[in-house]
């Protein structure tokens, strides 16, 4: 099986790969492939089982060898291509399209998106002024949505920097997304909890 994952909402395509492919797979950046890779990845056993779990980043612009993977559609293994953006002009595209699934994961509208990231960067600084903007916005937005900005934006620093705070910050927010399903607290009082210690962590 062969799926397509695109969009720029890593966090949700990460934990959808990780739903599907589970924890122990084999991660292979697109990039670097060349033509005469394509049969181990997608027909080759490996010692330990004959169905594998690959994942390939971003092979899409890697064009001489993104065009040939409709060769390789009869692969047994488990196999999901993560990229950020598809053309849907392209070869790759085309050639696939009607025989396998591409799944878009976007993030939401900008300008949600805008003022999340305002409240974010502000909680960094001062958590008090931060629950205060959210305030403002939360009668009008729904609180989980609402968190999995807060992620994705942690996801993207975290990926920039990878540092002891940015990888504290994910720790965070995965255990505010956990308490939003199993306590009776308002996912707004616990988000606001987490602006609140956000710059001391």
């Amino acid at each position: 099986m062969i799926q397509v994952f695109y969009g720029d909402d890593r966090l949700r395509a990460n934990k959808e790969i990780k739903k599907l492919l589970g924890n122990d797979y084999e991660v292979i950046e697109g990039a670097g492939l060349e033509l005469n890779d394509l049969p181990n990845i997608f027909l080759s056993n490996s010692l330990l089982a004959t169905e594998r779990k690959i994942l390939i980043r971003d092979l899409a612009d890697n064009k001489l060898v993104s065009d040939k993977i409709a060769d390789y559609l009869n692969s047994p293994h488990e196999i999901i291509i993560l990229e950020l953006k598809v053309n849907k002009k392209s070869t790759f595209f085309k050639s696939l399209q009607d025989k396998i699934e591409f799944r878009e994961f976007k993030l939401p509208e900008i300008s949600i998106y805008r003022e999340a990231l305002n409240i974010y960067n502000t909680a960094k600084k001062d958590g008090k002024k931060a629950v205060e903007m959210l305030e403002k916005i939360q009668l009008n937005e729904d609180p989980i949505a609402f968190i999995g900005m807060l992620s994705s934006i942690a996801l993207k620093e975290f990926e920039a920097r990878q540092g002891i705070k940015e990888k504290r910050v994910l720790e965070e927010l995965s255990k505010l997304d956990i308490e939003t399903k199993s306590t009776s607290y308002s996912p707004w009082t616990l988000t606001q909890a987490f602006l609140l210690r956000l710059a001391s962590l």
